[in-house]
């Protein structure tokens, strides 16, 4: 067997960084229909299969002697399949190019157990952590033949949020729109200048700066452009939580790229956090969470209007600032 082809082999794709792991699954995909391209693609989720259509699906059809398999969402597999599955890929035969994908957590683990037994090809996504969002940045633009340096990357990062689909449609935006192909933090505030900048993110910077005026403002105008009422409750719990693990660390003594890794942020993210510190404390914070936890279950459904509601829920949390709850 050729060991290079896609095919006579199968992909474990795993994780629960979803972008970088379609991009995984697409590349397999390609690359098995570069080398065959009359091959058959079949793409189905795990949930849909039973004994006989996972057969159907790896045997190819009347019309193409070879087939790209692709299965997705492996944690709905019927438990039943394990076995036939992991004797499928353990001897796709010449013929079948076979990536299974599985988001990471407990749900299917089992299944995923039996793929590593039969000693398949793994490829692991794990979540990007905050603090590797500008990387992130930096490596989508070297993919896309440009480039970018720290500062534009950390004001991309900052702009857009930490949504790693978002991250890299912007870059492709910006590259796009850039001359020489090059995103510093010059071109990323001109172009996201009262547009983007309006975001989840920027309502809760303003939240917990005590920015009554910004944050009411900046919300309506969020949710006037169609961002998702359940992004702010989102970015405040984010934005919270981050502020009440820095209270906690923040007397630990630790070096700049170590107290950021125990927060879950950027290292150029603890300036914020401390000038944020002088005005919360951990009891202030606490409460706050609650009110925000109320809020995400009001924008759920539980209001019947939710932009009254994150109004509420800016006004509540601000008036939590400043306030010693001991």
């Amino acid at each position: 067997m050729d060991e290079s082809s896609p095919f006579g082999r199968a992909l474990l794709v795993t994780g629960p960084e979803t972008l970088l792991a379609e991009r995984a699954v697409g590349r397999f995909v390609r690359r098995a229909t570069d080398e065959r391209p009359d091959a058959a693609v079949v793409r189905v989720a795990a949930g849909e299969l039973d004994a006989g259509s996972l057969a159907e699906a790896a045997g190819g059809s009347l019309f193409a002697s070879s087939t790209v398999l692709s299965i997705g969402d492996l944690g709905d597999l019927a438990a039943d399949l394990a076995d036939q599955l992991a004797a499928l890929a353990g001897d796709p035969g010449p013929d079948l190019a076979l990536v299974v994908a599985h988001p990471g957590g407990n749900k299917g683990r089992g299944v995923v157990d039996r793929l590593r037994k039969v000693r398949v090809e793994v490829q692991d996504f794990a979540s990007i952590k905050p603090w590797e969002l500008p990387q992130f940045v930096t490596r989508e633009a070297r993919e896309l033949d440009g480039r970018t340096d720290l500062a534009g990357a950390n004001a991309l990062v900052d702009a857009v949020g930490t949504d790693t689909r978002a991250l890299a449609a912007a870059v492709r935006q910006l590259l796009d729109d850039a001359p020489d192909r090059t995103i510093t933090e010059a071109t990323v505030r001109r172009y996201f200048g009262g547009r983007a900048e309006v975001t989840s993110f920027a309502v809760a910077d303003d939240v917990l700066g005590g920015r009554l005026d910004g944050a009411l403002g900046k919300l309506r105008w969020a949710l006037s452009t169609g961002v998702a009422p359940v992004l702010i409750t989102s970015a405040l719990s984010s934005n919270l939580r981050s502020l009440g693990r820095y209270l906690d660390a923040r007397d630990a003594r630790l070096r700049d790229g170590e107290l950021a890794r125990v927060v879950g942020v950027p290292p150029w993210k603890l300036k914020d956090l401390s000038r944020l510190s002088r005005d919360w404390k951990p009891q202030a914070v606490a409460q706050a969470i609650q009110l925000v936890a109320l809020a995400d279950a009001q924008v759920k459904g539980a209001a019947s209007d939710p932009g009254f509601a994150l109004e509420q829920a800016v006004l509540t949390v601000i008036g939590c600032r400043g306030r010693d709850r001991r």
